[in-house]
């Protein structure tokens, strides 16, 4: 693995100009995609958008490759890299043995010398046995060389809760990864999200985080025919307004924007109005987005399934007070996982997350209505 490493290494550095010039064209292409793209032409599985990305985003640049634990042979886990190997060969798709820090400290190293690796985690609990790597080797390196070191380097994999895989398999990492200088974190929702947002981690130039949702991977959104260009690609740090409204703001991330949009929809029968925030990215995090709907509907209700200890709705809420509280008609709320480790009985953990009928609960408790509508998930 290493020869092959090497191998990349030097074929990279003959192509430095090449990759420079491939470089500024993608700086190009994020900031000609600042719009929102709405209009659906056809239906992707989140799976195949995120597949599609990694091998449009493979045939434009040989410095990209992807390494992780049963990603080739397998065809990974969860499918993402079907039909990789055979197009890009065992040199661009590097089954691993199971060794998250192994690997994981392989990926910062090749990218130190001019590749772009991708490299997969099974689960994003597997990845707290590569966090010195990802943190000290990779999030540090820009800083503590004074900008001569980039780290061009995707971490990506499921994150947060699946269904019945215990404690071990369910935690959210957004918070724990979101609170580090140097790296970016991107949590898609759809699969314009995940297409448009791997393709803009690939190209960036620094490492970035990318927290799927296992549970999202088969899920079908309509996908927009800007999307499916090979040139598409989502800016960091900009959030998405899914769902506007008047009456409350509602930030969710991941799969909980599917569950903060149909309790928009329970709401709207109330004669409530909720908007409903993407947020896409928890690092940049887009304040001016979430201020500037706070600042209309007055109200705010975050929702995640992490800890709420310390959690990206801690920080989400911290924000709006620093910046909007005087424009705040009630508490801000936050729904968020239950404090302990994730149970494995299925009524249990089901309690352990955040629920619909918990996302409507508490934006009526906001808008000052009684809650007198059963909700169900």
């Amino acid at each position: 693995m290493l020869g092959t490493i090497r191998q990349k290494a030097v074929a990279a550095r003959s192509l430095s100009s090449q990759v420079l010039e491939n470089d500024l064209m993608r700086l190009r292409s994020v900031a000609s995609v600042m719009r929102h793209y709405s209009a659906g032409t056809k239906e992707m599985t989140v799976r195949d958008a995120l597949n599609s990305a990694l091998d449009e985003e493979m045939a434009a640049d040989p410095s990209v490759f992807v390494m992780g634990e049963e990603v080739g042979e397998y065809q990974g886990a969860y499918k993402i890299t079907k039909g990789l190997l055979d197009k890009y060969g065992p040199e661009r798709v590097v089954d691993t043995p199971i060794t998250e820090a192994g690997f994981a400290g392989i990926g910062v190293g090749s990218a130190y010398h001019g590749l772009r690796p991708v490299v997969e985690f099974m689960t994003f609990n597997f990845s707290m046995q590569a966090i010195d790597h990802i943190i000290n080797s990779a999030a540090k390196s820009n800083y503590m060389s004074a900008g001569q070191i980039n780290v061009p380097i995707v971490f990506r994999g499921p994150n947060g809760p699946a269904a019945g895989v215990g404690a071990q398999h369910s935690q959210c990492y957004g918070a724990w990864y979101g609170s580090v200088p140097g790296l970016k974190v991107l949590v898609p929702y759809s699969s314009e999200d995940a297409r448009g947002l791997l393709k803009a981690a690939i190209r960036d130039p620094d490492p970035v985080v990318f927290l799927e949702n296992e549970l999202l991977y088969g899920e079908s959104f309509p996908v927009s025919a800007e999307a499916l260009n090979s040139s598409f690609c989502l800016p960091i740090g900009k959030a998405k307004i899914e769902r506007e409204g008047k009456d409350i703001t509602i930030t969710a991330f991941s799969k909980m924007v599917g569950y903060a949009l149909k309790a928009a929809e329970i709401l709207e029968k109330d004669g409530i109005s909720a908007e409903v925030i993407n947020l896409r990215s928890i690092r940049p995090l887009d304040r001016a987005t979430i201020n500037a709907s706070v600042r209309k509907t007055n109200r705010l209700v975050t929702v995640e399934e992490g800890f709420p200890q310390h959690g990206i709705g801690a920080e989400i809420c911290a924000s709006v007070v620093e910046d909007s509280f005087g424009y705040l008609d009630a508490p801000v709320e936050r729904i968020a996982g239950a404090d302990v480790p994730t149970p494995y009985a299925a009524n249990l953990e089901r309690m352990a997350f955040p629920q619909i009928e918990d996302i409507v609960r508490a934006a009526r408790r906001v808008c000052y209505r009684k809650s007198s509508i059963a909700a169900s998930a």
